[in-house]
Order: C-alpha cells, then structure tokens, then sequence
C-alpha cells in the first residue's frame, strides 16, 4: 500500500497543477477577437509582445483540444471553441502564400506574416493542431489539412528540401539534425492513432525516425529548461510502466521534487522555463516565442494518465 499512497498523491498533486497551469493560459492568452493566443506573457500573466509564432500557435490548439477529448474535467465548451478559433487562425493566416504550404514562424496579432524559418517545424505543429482538431470536432476538413502538410513535409525532408526555400550550396557538408526526424516521429505517432490506414502508411517512416534519431547525442551546458524536466517525468514514469523497476521511480522522485520546488510558481500559476545551474529563476517570464501552452500541462496531462494506470493496475492486482 505505501507505493500505492506515493503514485496517489502524485498523481492528486498533478492533477492539481494542470488545472493551475491551464487556469493560465486559458485567463491570459486568449485573444478574443482575432483569434489565436498570446503566448509572451510575463509572470503575472500580462501580455509583454502581441506577435504570435506558428509553433506555439498550433501546440495549444493541440493542447486544447487532447484535454477537451481525453480528461473528462476539460470536456468544456468554452475550451473546445478557443480550440477551433485558433484552428481557423492556423488555416487563415499561418501560410503566408497561397501558393505554397510553407508556413510562417511568426505573424501579426492579426495574422500578417514577420518571419518564415526554413525549417519543418511551423508545419509539424500545423499538423499536430489539425489532426487533434479532427479527431475532436469530428471534421473532415482538419483531416485534410492535416494530412496534405504531413505529405509536403515528407517530401521537403526525404525527397526535395528546395520549398524550404534554403540553398544548396556545392560545398556545404551534408548534416542531419536530430530535431527532424524526432519531429516526424511524433507526427507518425500523432496521426496513426486508431488509424490503421495511416499506421499503414506511414510505418516506414516511423523506422526511418528511430533510425535517424539513434545517431545522435547531444551535451548541454549549465541552463535548466523546463522541456527536457517534463520530458523526464513523462519518460520515468513511461519506463516503469514498461519494467516496473523501482530505481525509476526513485528517479521519477528526484526530478518531481525539482520541478515543484524550483520550476513551479505558485504565486501566479504556471511555471519559469529558465534556471540557472543553481536553481535560481533567470527568466521570470511565463511565455515567449518558444515556450507556450505546451510542454508543462502536456506532461501534467500524460502524468496524470500514467499515475491513473499504473493506480488501477495496483488496485486490481489487490482484489
């Protein structure tokens, strides 16, 4: 029973935090008459740049949108329709040509065009937001937007990267980033769910991923970041699941205790995204360009539904 008691109040803190973490974001970043979200914010929750990036612009709407159809407690309408306004926002305004399905990095607050990378990654996120928007809504055109981008950026990585609109030049050495290849791993994983036609299709390019991805190691230097923290819990938790080996919840233990107590704000809700080798809060901001309504209640949300499974496992093994 004493690990059963540990997962539960795990699981009840967590609980707790994504509801303060959502209360945030649903409070400050919506913009109720153009559509989309705000995602610069400051501590407090006061938008500090009204510029909205592609990236994060279809995280939320995914985010939105996966609570909405998977935690019974954010099944709310008001949710579900800033959901598909920031959906209609992607469609409108995230391609800055008609031409093309090039996505912008960053855009007005009322949707013109500052900035496109020449990279994948507006379009993976564009992918994700319409895919969840689809399985959500029930609408067939999400699908098909969905589905189009995920075919133009398998042919821009695998085939002719020229639309990404970056010159070849004859003496460049070639290189393969790891970002790549562990984006289209979780678009496979994003659009194969309960869909055999799409696991058909794209099983090959899932083994490409995992191929592409076991080639890399990276080294980091004295920065925290919250995104590889939730990534951990997320993965120590997944780990046991997996093996029920104990040392990883011991781990799991480690980085939760950090998180709550260096990463967490409980004055203002949601968490700081940068610390110092310390442990010291170096950005007091909330929000920017590449932290959103993302990776902290996307991780409280995949938490929660581990500690659920891994509780309902115990309690059946008890009967």
């Amino acid at each position: 029973m004493g690990e059963e008691n540990r997962l539960q109040r795990w699981r009840e803190r967590i609980s707790t935090e994504l509801d303060t973490v959502m209360g945030f974001w649903t409070r400050h970043s919506e913009d109720k008459e153009y559509g989309g979200f705000f995602t610069c914010l400051g501590r407090d929750g006061a938008v500090y740049d009204q510029l909205k990036y592609i990236w994060l612009q279809g995280r939320q709407v995914w985010m939105y949108c996966r609570l909405y159809r998977k935690v019974p407690r954010f099944h709310r309408e008001e949710l579900l329709n800033s959901a598909i306004a920031g959906g209609e926002f992607l469609i409108a305004h995230a391609r800055p040509s008609s031409d093309s399905l090039k996505c912008a990095f960053v855009v007005t607050r009322d949707g013109k065009a500052v900035k496109i990378q020449r990279t994948i990654f507006s379009e993976c996120f564009y992918v994700m937001a319409m895919d969840e928007l689809w399985r959500t809504t029930h609408k067939e055109k999400y699908k098909r937007e969905a589905r189009k981008m995920m075919d133009q950026i398998v042919h821009w990585v695998r085939v002719d990267s020229s639309g990404l609109g970056r010159p070849e030049l004859p003496g460049a050495e070639p290189v393969n980033s790891m970002a790549v290849p562990m984006m289209l791993l979780n678009l496979v994983d994003q659009l194969c769910e309960d869909d055999e036609e799409a696991a058909m299709k794209y099983s090959e390019l899932g083994s490409w991923s995992v191929e592409k991805i076991l080639q890399h190691l990276q080294l980091e230097w004295s920065m925290k970041l919250w995104w590889p923290h939730t990534e951990a819990l997320i993965a120590f938790l997944l780990g046991y699941m997996e093996t029920k080996d104990p040392r990883l919840l011991g781990d799991f233990q480690k980085v939760y205790d950090y998180v709550f107590s260096k990463f967490s704000d409980p004055e203002h809700g949601e968490w700081f995204g940068y610390l110092t080798q310390e442990g010291k809060v170096a950005l007091t901001i909330k929000g920017g360009p590449f932290k959103g309504c993302f990776h902290v209640p996307r991780c409280l949300y995949m938490c929660e539904e581990i500690l659920t499974k891994l509780i309902e496992d115990k309690g059946a093994k008890t009967q």
